[in-house]
């Protein structure tokens, strides 16, 4: 399973949004082609509901599974079919 960490998007120690946009656009979601994918729910610091939803939608378009949680005890957000 992939996993994708809010931690990896933060610019010191917060989530800023022009920045956080950025970063999902560099990201190849082909890389995520038919492959279960954890969103990781915890983080260093609170993150906004529409994060979640950019990458979620993002995801959506390649993604099989979509999780949501921790590894053992991840929730299903979405399945392609």
């Amino acid at each position: 399973m992939e996993t994708i960490i809010f931690d990896d998007f933060l610019s010191d120690g917060i989530l800023v949004e022009k920045k956080f946009r950025e970063k999902v656009g560099e990201i190849n979601w082909e890389d995520y082609n038919k492959k279960n994918v954890l969103i990781k729910g915890c983080s260093q610091a609170p993150i906004p509901t529409w994060a979640y939803l950019i990458i979620s939608a993002n995801l959506a378009k390649h993604a099989r599974k979509i999780y949501f949680g921790e590894a053992r005890r991840a929730i299903e957000i979405y399945k392609n079919t």
